[in-house]
């Protein structure tokens, strides 16, 4: 589907320079985009990429811009924020070439009379929507996907295949939950008696703020007493896990295969590179970046950029090693000390002899 780029520039406003009129029909990276395909610019370091992009045109800040001068002959779309603006115009090409959905049940689900399902809804073959749950305004439940009794689905919101959202969970508007995510599971809560496990029930929900997406195969379990609680705005990846009682804060994103025990309370605007680790009851600041692979090991009151992991140890070993960890900056400052103090002795006996 063709559009001109006046049509993207009055959806999603910038500075057009260049025909207006010229027609493209969708977004390609700098080494693939050809005349009818919009690219970006968002590495200062790729200009030379831009320069030779045959692209209809690009999207760039004015700098970058004035930087590639005459090099590239294509159209020019200025904004702030390349990268952001590129996502939004994915956005709008993938919402123009959608396949529209028709509003309805399938003959082979099965949802319960005493459930509420919006008339605008889409719930595809084999969903299972329980009594009391309520599935809001033109949300899309994909084939094999379970709603537990008395859970809420916020509207618009998308459902990929085998979903599994538990009993008195809540979503908000705009949710995407992909494909094997399971939300509400029960929390690992047992308490020890002479040896023996003894299963402590979780009656707490999940409860899911608007515009979250989770990743497929992502597990979210549900509070012990209280809730777990995932703010507006996260993003989750693919295999990630978060225990019974956490609370992730707004607008935080992690990568796969992250995993967060419980009751662990992560601020706002927070990055988790892949496998990273929070162990429980810990406290994150917001504004707090973790490298892959970290293990987070203790609260961080402070935003900032935080790595490390130390080899696998008996506990002794590693509190040992953490230590001495911890006083390498002084025992640096100590160790050119005394190097300056025996080069000056050194000195000394030269003289002397």
């Amino acid at each position: 589907m063709a559009i001109q780029l006046r049509q993207l520039v009055a959806h999603l406003g910038g500075d057009l320079v260049g025909d207006p009129e010229r027609e493209v029909s969708g977004i390609a990276p700098l080494d693939a985009a050809g005349s009818a395909h919009v690219s970006f610019l968002s590495n200062p370091r790729l200009r030379a990429q831009a320069a030779a992009s045959e692209a209809a045109a690009m999207i760039l800040t004015r700098e970058d811009s004035e930087r590639l001068g005459s090099q590239y002959a294509g159209a020019r779309i200025l904004v702030d924020r390349p990268y952001a603006y590129f996502a939004r115009a994915a956005q709008w090409f993938a919402s123009q070439s959608a396949l529209p959905r028709t509003p309805g049940i399938h003959a082979t689900a099965a949802v319960d009379p005493a459930a509420r399902v919006a008339a605008s809804a889409v719930i595809g073959p084999h969903v299972t929507v329980e009594a009391g749950a309520v599935v809001g305004e033109r949300c899309v439940i994909d084939s094999g996907s379970f709603i537990g009794r008395d859970a809420v689905v916020g509207d618009d919101t998308h459902f990929h295949a085998h979903v599994c959202f538990h009993a008195a969970c809540v979503i908000g508007e705009r949710g995407i939950v992909h494909s094997g995510a399971v939300i509400g599971a029960d929390g690992f809560g047992f308490a020890n008696e002479d040896g023996a496990w003894i299963k402590i029930p979780q009656t707490g929900r999940v409860v899911i703020g608007v515009d979250v997406e989770i990743g497929a195969n992502t597990t979210i379990d549900r509070g012990a007493l209280a809730d777990t609680v995932i703010e507006d705005g996260v993003k989750l990846d693919n295999q990630i896990q978060i225990g019974h009682n956490c609370r992730i804060g707004a607008h935080t994103a992690m990568a796969g295969c992250v995993g967060v025990a419980g009751s662990a309370i992560i601020g706002k605007y927070c990055t988790f590179g892949g496998a990273a680790m929070v162990l429980g009851h810990l406290t994150i600041a917001d504004h707090v970046h973790i490298s892959s692979g970290s293990m987070v090991s203790r609260s961080i009151p402070q935003a900032g950029q935080y790595t490390g992991f130390y080899p696998l140890a008996t506990n002794a070993e590693w509190e040992k090693s953490a230590a001495i960890v911890r006083n390498l900056g002084t025992m640096r400052s100590r160790l050119r000390e005394l190097e300056k103090t025996v080069a000056v002795l050194n000195a000394q006996n030269k003289k002397e002899n």
